[in-house]
């Protein structure tokens, strides 16, 4: 996969890529990851990416000109999925991240200010994603995000197929689930016991249990989730 990231500020990116699990999937060449600087496509030696709105206002806004060179410098072939991070977008799940992690090509643009040119929206970005509803100082962590989560879904980057099947918001069945509780050694910490059925050596019985348990804990916690 190639991810091409487009940001005001590159070198936030510097650290979380460069760590775990994203970091080996770059050395395996599993994916590919490019953080660009939009100032790299602006038309004056001052870098000027954003101006004063239309109309008035506070604040300053992203201009489309800088964007739309960039976009079309890098997705010359036309075949990405290109994705502005704005908290106006649809929410970003599990089942989003799985989405793209089929695709081939990612266009990711952080967000910044008081957001972006309104003709950005209408005609250079497939998609709108935001990651909860709140307001961050830009759309940098939030594609840190998108990138984290999408990553470890490609195939090859963790090394068992289990670990992305059988997790938080994996399903069961047609819901997705919170995960089952999970313990490891000691068995017994200051009177804390293991549950002893993960104990007996019987599988079947175990997978029994933690597929009640992860819709326990669903019920419990997030109840929506079976309601969706």
């Amino acid at each position: 996969m190639r991810i091409d990231i487009l940001t005001l500020f590159p070198k936030m990116f510097s650290g979380p890529f460069d760590e775990s699990i994203v970091k080996r999937a770059r050395e395996k060449d599993l994916v590919k990851i490019n953080i660009h600087d939009l100032r790299e496509w602006t038309a004056d030696e001052r870098g000027t990416v954003d101006g004063r709105p239309y109309g008035g206002g506070v604040g300053m806004v992203m201009m489309v000109e800088p964007i739309y060179k960039a976009i079309n410098e890098i997705n010359k072939a036309h075949s990405a999925k290109t994705i502005l991070l704005t908290p106006q977008g649809k929410l970003f799940n599990q089942e989003k991240a799985e989405e793209l992690a089929k695709e081939e090509h990612l266009i990711l643009l952080s967000g910044h200010y008081e957001g972006v040119d309104e003709r950005v929206r209408e005609n250079l970005v497939d998609e709108e994603i935001s990651i909860g509803d709140y307001v961050l100082t830009g759309g940098e962590i939030p594609t840190m995000v998108i990138v984290d989560a999408v990553t470890r879904l490609i195939p090859g980057v963790l090394e068992k197929k289990e670990a992305t099947e059988v997790e938080t918001f994996s399903k069961v069945g047609k819901k997705r689930v919170l995960e089952y509780p999970q313990y490891t050694r000691p068995s017994d910490f200051m009177g804390w016991k293991v549950p002893e059925i993960l104990l007996n050596g019987n599988h079947k019985e175990i997978a029994k249990w933690r597929k009640e348990m992860s819709l326990k804990k669903t019920k419990e916690k997030r109840p929506d989730l079976l309601k969706s």
